[in-house]
């Protein structure tokens, strides 16, 4: 028997309906469940052929886990390696030599010391910044956000100098980036799942968050819809994530990838709404089986270069 688990957290609505839709399919050898965890033995086997991973970024003890079973054979959906290796401000810098449009961006050290470091820890730092030289750079209005996050958390429109030494004071120990605001008029969040299957949604940002997904979206054109799977595919392809969500600001027809580590992305049906929660249910369901059936993972597989740019696997889906 091929068991695929799904380890989460708070979420209620997705975790269910993924075992519910693998078990609704019936077939011979496969069976989905809950995973139930307690203390793990160095080396072994997890029991599970598959594990979605929904929560172990927020979790240390899952996170060990994973890696745990991954080295016993249990594929993991996405990669715990991998992940918590990544950072947003990489992935900007991979995604511009990839030729995928993304907003400037400086990495900026943080305002207070890390605990248990001094200012003889920042030795190598230069100061004071040279802050004209990178407010000419990025420009205003810009987003101060930290350098690896999610959940919008953190994260500051500032529109001069003077708001953005305000947020900066307010930022502690994080490591942030500043980054050029793009002035959209259209936005979009896909889900990435396979690294070939794309379904491209709507959403606003700027709205209160159960209104952010566009239930009446407006036309796209169809080269508009075209280069944004192309690039979200191009991102996830490069970074090795099998599920993730891409987001893109759309300024004069170009789309600007704005945030793409998010392998354990929204998927809560009342966010958003019936026909995605849908589509993502059945996408996950399908790659968890194929997976499954893909045979053990081989932890040569887990060498990080093998993520950074491996070979395209060919043309994908959009829905």
């Amino acid at each position: 028997m091929k068991n695929i688990g799904i380890v989460y957290g708070m979420e209620n609505t997705f975790p269910g309906a993924l075992v519910d839709r693998i078990n609704s399919r019936h077939i011979p050898d496969v069976r989905a469940e809950h995973v139930h965890i307690g203390g793990i033995r160095m080396a072994e086997p997890s029991g599970y052929a598959v594990i979605v991973d929904r929560i172990s970024h927020d979790i240390p003890f899952y996170r060990a886990y994973l890696k745990n079973a991954a080295l016993g054979g249990t594929r993991v959906i996405n990669n715990p390696f991998w992940w918590g290796a990544d950072d947003k401000f990489f992935n900007y810098a991979l995604a511009s030599k990839l030729g995928v449009a993304v907003p400037r961006t400086v990495l900026l050290p943080h305002k207070q010391h890390p605990i248990g470091t001094t200012d003889q820890s920042m030795r190598n730092l230069v100061y004071p910044l040279n802050w004209e030289e990178i407010f000419d750079y990025i420009g205003f209005p810009a987003f101060l956000k930290p350098f690896s996050g999610g959940g919008w958390k953190s994260v500051y429109k500032v529109n001069s100098p003077e708001e953005f030494f305000a947020a900066y004071d307010d930022t502690g120990d994080l490591c942030m980036t500043l980054q050029q605001g793009i002035d959209f008029d259209l936005y979009f969040r896909c889900y990435v799942v396979g690294q070939k299957k794309v379904h491209v949604m709507q959403y606003d940002p700027r709205r209160p968050h159960q209104d952010r997904y566009i239930r009446q979206p407006r036309h796209v054109a169809p080269v508009l819809h075209a280069r944004v799977v192309r690039d979200a595919m191009t991102l996830c392809q490069a970074l090795g994530y099998d599920l993730n969500t891409v987001e893109f600001a759309v300024q004069a027809d170009v789309p600007y990838a704005i945030d793409f580590l998010n392998p354990a992305p929204d998927a809560d049906y009342h966010s958003v709404g019936p026909e995605n929660f849908e589509w993502i249910v059945n996408a996950v369901a399908d790659l968890a089986i194929e997976q499954a059936h893909a045979g053990p993972c081989v932890m040569e597989e887990l060498r990080w270069a093998s993520f950074l740019l491996p070979e395209p696997r060919g043309a994908g889906a959009s829905g």
